[in-house]
């Protein structure tokens, strides 16, 4: 039984805890439609990054796929159908959560031949451009950019892009920095890794340019430590990978940047520099 409760018990027991659990799959419940995440082609950047971590744990990698929307972890992780979710904020409730392997935060996309240069939500010509954000259905005031937005007035200029579209719809978060590159909005504001990986192939440049705060809501997040999500009591699993991923980190980070993820030092490296 790997039972770990010191950062130091972490690394002394991972070789015992990855034997012990090379003879099991790694089932990983994963969104089918959710590039630059995942799709059932494995071709995101946390297929990538789980695929490396599977392979050197001796484990077969397997996918539950399941669309990322409401109560995905019930019917999931919870359900006992899969053992692993990429991708999870630290602090996230629903799971115990491994160290961080990447932070981003969201971003302004504003075409370079527009020469906008906005940097601040409280920018006065926000007032006036027109606004593109992802929306989640019913709970439109949920993302912490359209809740910032709201609370200043700015509500008329806004225009609203699904992050999920329809189930037959390939890539739907692209429709929102596509929009930009086409004029159809002025700014948009997404989560950064969504901004980076479609802005990539479009002509003309497009400008990303971090949010990182709300001056006038300090507590409303805008940049988050990213994770992987196991079952509270997976500890043995949850070691395992953490020693993966501090084993890996410099591989997983140039998968992030093929795929243009834009990152910001996590809390592990933060740490690391105030001790050096």
């Amino acid at each position: 039984m790997c039972s770990v409760t010191r950062p130091v018990a972490i690394f002394v027991m991972a070789t015992f805890c990855s034997v012990s659990l090379a003879a099991a799959p790694l089932r990983v419940c994963s969104d089918p439609n959710n590039l630059p995440f995942s799709n059932d082609q494995q071709q995101g950047f946390e297929n990538r990054i789980a695929s490396l971590i599977a392979k050197d744990l001796g484990m077969q990698l397997t996918y539950f796929w399941f669309p990322q929307r409401e109560a995905f972890f019930k019917k999931t992780l919870d359900a006992g159908v899969c053992d692993v979710v990429m991708g999870v904020p630290s602090g996230f409730d629903n799971t115990a959560n491994t160290r961080p392997y990447y932070r981003s935060s969201y971003v302004f996309i504003t075409r370079h031949d527009r020469n906008l240069h906005i940097s601040s939500l409280d920018d006065p010509r926000l007032r006036k451009l027109r606004i593109g954000v992802h929306v989640l259905g019913e709970q439109n005031d949920s993302l912490p950019p359209v809740h910032a937005l709201i609370s200043r007035g700015i509500v008329h200029n806004l225009v609203g892009f699904s992050i999920f579209g329809t189930l037959n719809e390939k890539n739907p978060p692209a429709d929102l920095i596509k929009a930009v590159e086409d004029k159809k909005i002025d700014v948009a504001i997404a989560w950064g890794p969504l901004a980076g990986y479609f802005s990539r192939t479009l002509s003309p440049k497009l400008d990303i340019t971090p949010l990182l705060e709300d001056p006038a809501n300090p507590q409303l997040p805008f940049h988050f430590d990213i994770g992987i999500g196991v079952r509270e009591n997976d500890a043995a699993l949850k070691a395992s990978l953490d020693a993966e991923l501090m084993r890996r980190h410099k591989e997983i980070e140039e998968i992030l940047q093929q795929f243009g993820v834009p990152q910001l030092p996590n809390t592990n490296q933060i740490a690391r520099s105030s001790e050096d």
